[in-house]
Order: C-alpha cells, then structure tokens, then sequence
C-alpha cells in the first residue's frame, strides 16, 4: 500500500496519471462485501459475529453496581418524585422515565432492568446500518460496505456492548444520536415539516437524557450557522440548514423547563468523587474506553481505530493498494468527524476549567459517529482482502473484549447482601461507608435489618449528592460509631460494610470501624474487599 500527501483532490501526479482519480468512487473495488465465493464466507461471518454481540447485549454475570442501583432505585419511585431526587443525583430524568415504565411491565430484577438497555443497542446496531450507508452515495456496492462495517463495529464493540448491560442511559444516547444524525441529513435534504419536528424531537430527547448532549448540540449548531455563513457568502440557497438550525433551537427551547433543576444540579452536585481530567489525558481515557479497556485486545482494537478514523479524514483510494493522504480532509466524513471531535475537545475543555470528572462513558454521545467514521476509514482501502483482514482483527478482537467485560464483577454487593442475610438477627444494624456503597449493598436486603450510611445514618439505597464534599468533611466519625452502638443496644449485632480511598472521606471509615472494634472487640470479618473489582466492599460483624 503506497501513502503519499497529494497537493489537492484530483491533481494529476508522477503515480497518479490524469484520469485516475476518482473522488467519488475513491478506487474501490466495485463489488460489495458479500461478491463471490469469499464473500459467501464473510456473509456467514459477519451474521455469526453480529448475532454474537446482540446475545452479549441480554449477558452479564455482575450485580448491580453503584450508578445502576441508583438509577433503579431512583426510577423505581413514583414519577411524581422524580424531579426532587434527580436535584440530589444530578441527571436529566428522561432515561429515568422510560426505565420506571418499563419496569411496571417487566419488573426490577438485575436482569430486567437492564434489558431496557439491551433492546435499545439493538436498535442502535440497526440505525447504523443507514447512517453508515448513507456516506456511499449512489454507489450500491460502497453502500453496502459502509452499512456492513458500520453494524459490524457497533454490534461487536466492547463499549457498545458493555453499555447494553447496563441499567444506565448511555445506551440511549447513542441511539438517539444515531436518530438525530439521520434526522439530520433528512432535513438537509429536504426540509418537510415532518422531518423537522423529528430534529426537534430528538434534539430534545438528547439534552433530557444526557448533559453532554449540550456540547453536541453546540457543535451542531456552530456547524450549521457556519453553513448558512458560507452559502450566503456564495449566493447560494440556505433554507435547508436554516431550517434545521431552526428545529434544533426549538428542541433547545423544550429543555427550558428544565433549566433550574439544571442549574441547581450544576451548582451543588458536579463530581466530588473523582478529580478533573486533563483534555489530553481525558481524550486517551474516552479513545480507550471505545476499544474495550487496558487490556492487549483493546489495544489492538485502539490501534485499528486510530488508524481507521484518520483514513476517514485524510485518506483516499487511488487504487487496490494504495491510499493517498490529502492533509486539507477529504469531504466524504469531514463533518462527522468534526461533530465527534469537536464535541470531545469541547466537552472536556469545559469540565476541565469547571474542576469535573471525565469518565469514558460521557464520550458516549460522540461513539456513534466515531463509529461511522471508522466504516468510512474501511471505505477508503481499495482492496477487499485488506477490509477483510481489519475487519476480522477489530471484529474478534471486540469480542474478546466484550466477553471479558461481561464476565467481569463490578460490585460486591450482592456478597454483603448474602451474607448479612444469612447471619443477621431482626433487629441488627448494617451500615456502610461512604455511602456510594449502600445502593448496590441493599438490593434484595432483607426487611428486618436497620440500614444507614455515613454521614448522618440517611436511607442506604439513594446518594445524595448535594454539597458532599461539605457534608463529608463536617461529618463525625466517631458520633457515628457511638450512634450505631446505641441503634443496636447490647442485643443486637452491628454489620459494618466499608471501603478507605474514597474522595471526600478522608479516613472516616477506617476511624469507625476503630471505634467499633473498642467497644465491641468481638468482631468477625465476613466479606474481604477485593481489590480487582470495580467497586470492592468490606463486611465487618460486630458482635452483641
């Protein structure tokens, strides 16, 4: 494969006689994916790989663990309490609705919960298939690949897949943006009114489940007053971004409702149990989050999109072996990359300079275009036999990916359930400290323990997280201690589940569990923190 800058889109060079060039076919091979006997194989394949990543999106061995007993908790109430809780959580509520309906139908078992999740990455697999093809314009065979590769990716993804297990809203945010990006390009096509309010619907579904959804919808909007700029600076009609400028900011303006929860959530909540992430060290975060993780498949997955997504900007076919880089962007996906791009460098600028976390799953809201950015970096190698061989080293390598994270405990907590439930007399005290712990250490808990957290013994299975860097550094840890010794008297034991480490906490837990052991020296270790899970937990039992 011979990779050289050419000075600009179709200038004739030494290797690339006049005539050779052709921008809209970019030297792909004219057959689809599934041409011939090979393709018959890749067919089998690719349904066997799809099929695999659409069962691991309803597989996963973890229990709950603090983010989704929080939701299930939260969702579980009644819809008339959803915006006092959301002001202590610090989310938007629509991920919140869908998931308290679904569950009067369903129930609120780990698995019916999130299957909610699981249902919507299968639409999510689908919708890829259309936003993918539609970069191939009027060529059949290039629709096919993109369409192809794009559903292979999605569906195979370790980040998608892990996404679709979770009782979290992820999963639907990227559905949604898939839906608005089609919408999108319907609206730019032809702006009917049907198609409008669909933008609009969608741009407010987005910005009601998740807050990273502002920075897409910025960058969206920038992009479109730019094109509006451009065509009338060229005399050209602008009605169609015009149009679609106008329904976005009218699904903006069904957030205003919302607003002041907002704001509160923004000035009291934030992030206080991780520190701020540098944008470049935050951008490696979010690119190895898409491939699955630390692990030497993921890097290979890490590798492979790499060099995919800058293809996908830079890069075009000249031949079966050849790749030519064009440094000014090739137009095919220039603004899908832009959108994802510069939704990430804005989204993380932004929370750094306001002192929040940045966790790979925000990079949520911009992994469905990443993802059609990386069919279009297959689009742009020539030869099939060179798709192929990507495609089976990203493909497999994702799955390798994908069935170690469904395999993997992400919580203790169902350890602490069952065996406070198996030791416990009715009357007993189960604490637990922080209180990131409780949600996920009382699922299924049975009804005759006294259960609370540090600070302040609150109710175990919702966080508040209003002001808890405050709270957590006034709070007394020995008062606490003294407190669950009165709670339990002399005949009554004390279970205390902890975990040092945790910001904002200091060694409060260590000192009350120093505290119990005083007055109660019997004490007997039940669960041992495992340091390999996600969220390890402590079980203590402090005897009467």
């Amino acid at each position: 494969m011979s990779v050289r800058v050419t000075p600009a889109d179709g200038v004739p060079t030494p290797e690339a006689p006049a005539g050779s060039v052709d921008p809209g076919h970019q030297g792909v091979e004219p057959s689809g994916p599934f041409a011939g006997r090979a393709g018959r194989i890749v067919l089998a394949l690719t349904i066997v790989a799809v099929a695999a990543g659409l069962v691991l999106r309803f597989v996963t061995t973890s229990d709950l663990w603090l983010d989704e007993a929080l939701t299930v908790n939260i969702a579980r109430r009644p819809l008339g309490d959803l915006v006092k809780l959301l002001r202590h959580d610090g989310a938007p509520p629509l991920y919140y609705v869908l998931l308290h309906l679904w569950m009067r139908v369903f129930g609120g078992s780990d698995v019916a919960t999130r299957a909610l999740s699981g249902v919507i990455g299968v639409v999510a697999v689908a919708l890829c298939w259309p936003a993918a093809a539609g970069l191939g314009g009027s060529d059949p065979a290039r629709r096919r690949w993109l369409g192809t590769t794009a559903v292979l990716v999605m569906a195979t993804s370790a980040y998608a897949i892990r996404y679709s297990n979770e009782a979290r809203m992820y999963m639907l945010e990227m559905a949604l943006v898939l839906a608005g990006y089609l919408a999108m390009r319907a609206v730019l096509a032809r702006p009917t009114l049907g198609r409008l309010i669909g933008l609009g619907v969608v741009t407010a579904a987005l910005l009601y489940t998740q807050y990273w959804a502002l920075y897409l919808v910025a960058v969206t909007g920038a992009g479109l007053v730019g094109a509006v700029v451009v065509a009338r600076r060229q005399a050209k009609p602008a009605t169609a971004p015009s149009r679609a400028l106008a329904a976005v900011a009218i699904g903006c303006l069904a957030f205003v409702p919302w607003v002041p929860t907002f704001v509160y959530q923004t000035t009291h909540t934030g992030t206080p149990w991780s520190r701020p992430s540098f944008p470049a060290s935050a951008l490696d975060t979010a690119l190895n989050g898409f491939a699955g993780g630390e692990h030497a498949d993921a890097v290979v997955v890490e590798l492979g999109f790499g060099v995919l997504v800058l293809l996908a900007l830079f890069g075009v076919a000249r031949s079966r072996w050849r790749v030519d880089l064009d440094l000014r962007t090739r137009p095919g996906a220039r603004w899908e990359w832009f959108a994802w791009a510069a939704t990430l460098a804005l989204g993380m600028t932004v929370s750094f300079a306001a002192g929040s976390a940045f966790q790979d799953r925000y990079a949520a809201i911009v992994f469905p275009l990443f993802v059609v950015c990386v069919a279009y970096g297959i689009g742009t190698l020539g030869a099939r036999s060179l798709r192929y061989g990507l495609l089976v080293v990203i493909v497999g390598s994702s799955l390798v990916g994908a069935l170690r994270q469904v395999g993997e405990h992400r919580t203790q907590g169902g350890e602490i359930v069952a065996a406070v439930d198996e030791s416990a007399e009715p009357g007993d005290v189960l604490a637990f400290c922080p209180d990131q712990l409780g949600p996920s250490g009382t699922r299924h808990l049975r009804a005759d323990v006294e259960v609370g957290v540090f600070p302040g013994f609150r109710r175990a299975d919702i966080v508040d997280w209003v002001d808890y860097e405050q709270r957590n550094t006034a709070a007394d840890p020995e008062a606490f201690a003294r407190d669950l010794l009165t709670r339990a008297g002399p005949d009554h034991a004390i279970y205390f589940a902890y975990q040092p480490g945790y910001l904002t906490f200091g060694t409060s837990c260590e000192r009350i569990a120093a505290e119990l052991a005083r007055a109660r020296p019997d004490a007997t270790a039940l669960v041992a923190g495992d340091e390999e899970i996600f969220e390890p937990t402590a079980l203590v039992r402090y005897g009467p």
